[in-house]
């Protein structure tokens, strides 16, 4: 890739704070000012910039894009989903970029009900992303919300499904927490506070303006969210409040809108618990006392914390990531020494049976599941190696019944591909897992281009699963491998804690150890090491970066979380409250210096970072845009050498890129054509 056009220089204007008696000195603050001319034409510029280096790959891209449309099988329909005698499943058409959400009523052969058509929503929008969708208890009324700016805030809309006729409720910003009281008339639902937080819970009743809604719940605590549920037996509504590390749930009847909501267990700090019902009793899982999570039950009664019943003991080797309850049976999803597991069990925890999986490395992904009455349990699997597969498992007779797999269009012959599970060794000696897969016939003489993916923030664990645009590059010779570091939760909640707050260092020398290790076995070399990271895990990419600019020949950092120190210590952006508990708050000088020592927008230097892509959406609410222009910018006017910087603003998304099936690819066909061009002319 040859540079001809000179990258755009963001102007210098110093902007001061003080901060625990040290003077912080912010050149590009001024990028946060969305409605300054200015950093729209910075940013523009910065489009135009990576368009014109980027131009030398036009046909590459094109050739990448049309392999991924390729893999998609454009004309498809779900598995429907039984629920009440009806069959719900969405559809997409050849050409058109959203799905087609429909029903039919008793079998396959009945005629066909459209209920929603993404593509008529999206008609004049270059972004359209489904919020709630949520059918009435009878079946007769349709719940939904729409984002058009990729904002993450929701307008709610009502539609009748019996006339087909779109009401006139419309309700803006609206959260994700939607639900149907059993009444068939009264929809419960979430609202936005200034820093994007849900905070309230109203009450409305279909037919009627907005304005005549009751509050029904407000949060005061800016470290907690407000949520709505209904538990799989459609019995109660649960309102869950919670922050990163504590929780609270209230229940009422889901037949009596109007009763109150009544308090299962008061908040208590450190303590998480879910619930879920059958028949007289609740079932709550709870890391009371219990790093890993417990089992318990507790009367409907009384479902304080004085009554619960311990129904599955915690154990320090097993995860238990959650549960799906049934009328007959109870689904525990485990997780044990970093691989998923399902095991089913009768309601109160007798007659266990492990589901059977059939590769040793794979993940699985539980639901829907919309019926309570029935032994059949719904999950997709994968893995590396084997696409997307929606399995009915009976639980009755603990048979494996494949309903379908995803279709690659193109060709697919997982023969052709393998994976492994490695170990690399961290600094301080622990074992960190690296998942990985590539074409058989690899040979380890430190040849192979390899992308290296990380995250390691939340307990959110990468699993390995298949991924169709994936085969891009190994199908060119890349290894693709996943970085199982701390911060997630892959190896036990012990694995999350270890990656946050003060331990927050571990996370990024995991992923050194990994790559370290990946070099010294002799699947690749710096020159031929590439690394990806998305949100928490650009933060991540822009820590290791600084730590080690030897390591990579390349980086993509999508949506990066960079500028930890002035993001957390702005108490009106969305999540800084809220993630305190994630990061620290930089008003503690103690955590002010940790934070401090890792931010990679406080930390770039005057060294030859490795060629980079960074991209970010302008109307993202959970990483703000100028967090990577800043880093972008600091980047320019300190880093050594002639390796590309490049940066990319979606001027109309947010934090989850293009909402579109097609656009997204899109934005894939980009990133490969800049790792495959940097990474074959460093070869070269």
């Amino acid at each position: 890739m040859i540079m001809t056009a000179h990258p755009p220089i963001a102007p210098i204007v110093p902007h001061e704070t003080t901060l625990h008696g040290e003077t912080l000195v912010d050149n590009y603050f001024w990028l946060r000012d969305r409605s300054n001319p200015d950093v729209v034409a910075y940013l523009e510029a910065e489009n135009q910039y990576l368009t014109d280096v980027i131009r030398p790959t036009e046909a590459l891209q094109k050739q990448l894009y049309s392999e991924l449309r390729g893999r998609i099988k454009e004309a498809d329909r779900s598995v429907p989903v039984p629920h009440d005698g009806y069959l719900y499943y969405s559809r997409t058409e050849e050409g058109l970029q959203y799905p087609i959400f429909c029903r039919k009523r008793g079998d396959l052969e009945a005629v066909e009900e459209v209920l929603l058509d993404q593509n008529q929503l999206a008609a004049g929008h270059s972004y359209c992303r489904l919020g709630a969708y949520k059918v009435s208890p009878d079946h007769r009324t349709l719940a939904y919300s729409v984002d058009t700016s990729g904002s993450e805030q929701y307008t709610l809309f009502v539609k009748d499904l019996a006339s087909g006729q779109f009401l006139s409720d419309q309700i803006p910003n609206t959260y994700y927490g939607v639900e149907w009281a059993n009444d068939n008339h009264t929809i419960f639902y979430t609202v936005l506070d200034m820093a994007m937080r849900p905070y309230q819970l109203f009450r409305h009743t279909v037919g009627t303006a907005s304005s005549f809604d009751m509050l029904v719940y407000h949060e005061l605590d800016e470290a907690f969210f407000v949520d709505i549920a209904k538990t799989a037996s459609k019995m109660f509504l649960l309102l869950a409040l919670h922050s990163t590390t504590t929780s609270e749930v209230r229940f009422m009847p889901a037949d009596e809108p109007q009763a109150p909501f009544k308090m299962i267990h008061p908040r208590q700090s450190g303590m998480e618990y879910s619930v879920e019902h059958h028949d007289d009793r609740f079932l709550i899982v709870t890391n009371d006392e219990a790093l890993n999570f417990k089992l318990v039950e507790a009367p409907i009664a009384t479902p304080e914390k004085a009554y619960w019943r311990e129904l599955l003991a915690h154990r320090s080797a097993v995860l238990l990531d959650g549960i799906d309850v049934f009328h007959n049976h109870l689904v525990l999803y485990e997780r044990e020494q970093g691989l998923k597991r399902i095991r089913i069990t009768d309601p109160y925890g007798h007659d266990v049976r492990d589901v059977e999986f059939p590769e040793p490395v794979y993940t699985y992904v539980p639901g829907p599941n919309a019926e309570f009455n029935t032994n059949i349990l719904r999950f997709t699997y994968s893995s590396l190696v084997t696409p997307d597969s929606i399995i009915d498992y009976d639980m009755q007779l603990g048979t494996w019944h494949l309903r379908k797999q995803d279709e690659i269009p193109s060709g697919y012959d997982p023969s052709l591909y393998a994976s492994d599970r490695l170990i690399a060794l961290a600094a301080d000696g622990t074992a960190v897992p690296i998942s990985l897969v590539y074409r058989k016939g690899l040979r380890r003489d430190h040849s192979n281009p390899t992308l290296l993916y990380g995250y390691g923030s939340y307990g959110i664990t990468i699993d390995p699963a298949f991924s169709s645009r994936r085969l891009s590059l190994l199908d060119r010779g890349f290894i693709y491998a996943i970085a199982h570091i701390r911060g997630g939760s892959d190896l036990g909640r012990a694995w999350y804690d270890d990656g946050k707050l003060n331990h927050k260092q571990n996370t990024f020398t995991d992923f050194i150890a990994c790559a370290e290790h990946l070099i010294a076995a002799g699947y690749t070399a710096p020159q031929h090491l590439a690394i990806s990271g998305a949100s928490a895990g650009g933060l991540l990419m822009g820590a290791v970066v600084n730590m080690r600019t030897d390591l990579w020949q390349a980086v993509i950092a999508k949506v990066p979380f960079v500028d930890v120190i002035n993001t957390m210590s702005d108490p009106t952006l969305p999540l800084t409250v809220i993630e305190y508990e994630q990061w620290g708050n930089p008003n503690d000088p103690d955590t002010y210096h940790y934070l401090k020592s890792y931010s990679p927008y406080d930390n770039v230097a005057a060294k030859d970072y490795p060629n980079m892509l960074v991209t970010t959406g302008m109307n993202d609410p959970r990483v703000s845009y100028w967090e990577p222009a800043k880093w972008v910018a600091r980047l320019r006017a300190l880093k050594t050498g002639r390796r590309l910087l490049l940066l990319k603003t979606d001027m109309g998304s947010g934090h989850g890129g293009a909402s579109g099936r097609f656009d997204a690819l899109e934005e894939t066909a980009l990133e490969y054509a800049f790792l495959l061009n940097v990474i074959e002319t460093s070869t070269t």
